[in-house]
């Protein structure tokens, strides 16, 4: 099963609606992200200290006390998921299941869950090779996924983990790829064009960064328009980040001159 095609639309106006749609999508989700990320990416390059001095936090406390702390990640991952619910109500055609289009459901959970893990050991392996790598030869700053694992955050990494790969893959596989092929754009047009966002919006983590996250695009997306569904994609992504997110503090009491500044 492949995605479904399209032929691009023939009235003007539909056309010039549908771009305006992916222009405010982008600036609202992951265009924003990547526009943030390559000023980020740039900044660390003119800073005088060394990269490999540097860090980046991507769970960062949020409030001191560990209750305010759970409702404030709680709320983040809430209002990340309005925005796929968004993309998929643009999607939706009245009697039609989106869900179903886009291989968003879990009819295939067995088949979707050992894809994800196949695929993530694919992606994930190398991923943190090209990481390891990178800081030994001072190419990338020291991305630190969490200051720590309380027991109370674990639900929160969680869900995090999950909304990375909720927003990641239904934006930029099911939606873009859908509104694109739309505008009559090519298929490996789309795969490239979204693994290069992909590489952007992770440019904070330095140029190792970049090309691991465009490797992953290019991967997922052959592996989207091959299987026609995003959940495996979303499983593998959602895989990828529990293992960064609760892992990395263990990791970073194993081997402190890779995992931290």
């Amino acid at each position: 099963m492949s995605a479904p095609a399209f032929a691009a639309p023939e009235n003007p106006q539909m056309r010039t609606r549908l771009i305006w749609e992916v222009a405010i999508v982008l600036c609202l989700s992951l265009g924003q992200s990547a526009l943030y990320s390559v000023l980020s990416f740039v900044r660390v390059q003119l800073s005088p200290t060394p990269i490999s001095e540097q860090t980046a936090q991507l769970n960062p406390t949020r409030d001191d006390q560990a209750v305010w702390d759970v409702i404030y990640g709680i709320l983040d991952v809430f209002f990340d998921l309005a925005l796929v619910a968004l993309v998929i109500y643009l999607m939706w055609e009245p009697g039609k299941s989106v869900l179903r289009r886009i291989g968003l459901d879990f009819s295939r959970f067995g088949s979707d869950f050992l894809r994800a893990l196949a695929i993530g050991a694919v992606i994930g392996i190398p991923g943190l090779g090209l990481y390891l790598v990178g800081r030994m030869l001072d190419l990338s700053i020291a991305v630190q996924a969490s200051e720590g694992v309380a027991w109370y955050l674990i639900p929160v990494l969680l869900l995090s983990a999950a909304r990375a790969g909720l927003v990641e893959e239904v934006i930029m596989l099911a939606y873009l790829g859908d509104r694109l092929r739309r505008l009559g754009w090519g298929a490996w047009t789309i795969v490239l064009s979204a693994a290069a966002l992909r590489g952007l919006y992770h440019a904070y983590q330095g140029l190792p960064g970049i090309i691991g996250n465009f490797v992953m695009g290019v991967v997922f997306g052959w592996a989207y328009r091959r299987w026609g569904r995003v959940m495996p994609l979303v499983i593998a992504h959602t895989l990828i980040d529990i293992v960064a997110f609760v892992g990395y503090p263990l990791a970073a009491t194993l081997y402190p001159t890779l995992f931290t500044a």
